[in-house]
């Protein structure tokens, strides 16, 4: 019976539903400040043996090769792509691209909660500490910088050092010292939306530094990081998956139909 057809061909378009979803949030994240794509990972389920390999023969010799039947197919993960967004200059003083490996830490002020993020639009709230901009809330930037309101030509270096000149100074006078985190498995990060990431036991321990230092991008003021979709590609797998899907959906007509000659059967 073709039962299972039905069964098989539904996990593939559940599994191709998903990879749409995601495809689509790529796609509506286009624009994104820091933005880093997503992939579907699949996987194939559990197989029907009905003979295994190396089974004996009427002959007492192994044969070799069995009867596996599939079972269909799941989304397993899904999978970040790290790789750099291109860097989009803004001529803002408190724009800052990361440039390589890491992440800005942030605070947020009402659950004290690190998080990490690519984003580098940052901003000053009322109290002159620098925050990154949010609709919601302004995160305070980790370790927090005070901006003072007299202050003019901020500047932050590669190496995050933030400075900027003070009234009667000819120099310019240090505020603060940005630094960056970076983790042993960022794929292990948990988006949690507003372009920011917590840490969790698969992502491993923040590991601090200032950038330019073990391993860590540099910053580049008045620049930000332009999300990494590539919307050729996304189209591309857009048709892709609609396909599959409809190839899924055509094996489950199939099924159908052969229930229905099976049972449209007369004795004669």
């Amino acid at each position: 019976m073709s039962v299972q057809t039905l069964y098989t061909a539904a996990t593939g378009m559940d599994a191709m539903q998903t990879k749409l979803d995601v495809i689509a949030n790529n796609l509506a994240n286009i624009n994104t400040t820091g933005f880093k794509k997503d992939r579907a990972n699949f996987e194939d389920l559990l197989y029907r043996h009905e003979v295994y390999p190396g089974a004996m023969d009427a002959q007492q010799n192994p044969t070799p090769v069995g009867t596996q039947v599939g079972l269909g197919v799941r989304v397993t993960s899904t999978q970040t792509d790290q790789r750099q967004g291109t860097l989009q200059p803004t001529g803002r003083d408190l724009d800052v691209a990361i440039q390589g490996q890491g992440y800005l830490k942030v605070t947020d002020p009402s659950t004290q909660t690190p998080m990490y993020t690519r984003a580098g639009n940052l901003d000053i709230n009322a109290n002159g500490q620098l925050v990154i901009g949010s609709a919601q809330t302004g995160r305070l930037l980790d370790p927090p910088i005070d901006i003072p309101q007299d202050a003019t030509n901020v500047v932050i270096n590669t190496n995050g050092v933030v400075m900027a000149r003070l009234p009667g100074q000819v120099e310019l006078a240090e505020l603060g010292q940005v630094q960056l985190s970076q983790f042993v498995n960022p794929d292990g990060l948990l988006k949690v939306g507003e372009n920011m990431y917590q840490q969790t036991d698969a992502s491993g321990q923040a590991l601090d530094a200032n950038p330019g230092d073990d391993g860590l991008g540099v910053l580049n003021q008045g620049y930000l990081e332009a999300s990494n979709v590539e919307p050729v590609q996304e189209l591309i797998d857009l048709i892709t998956t609609q396909r599959a899907f409809e190839l899924n959906s055509q094996a489950v007509q199939a099924g159908d139909q052969m229930m229905q000659t099976i049972s449209n059967l007369r004795r004669f």
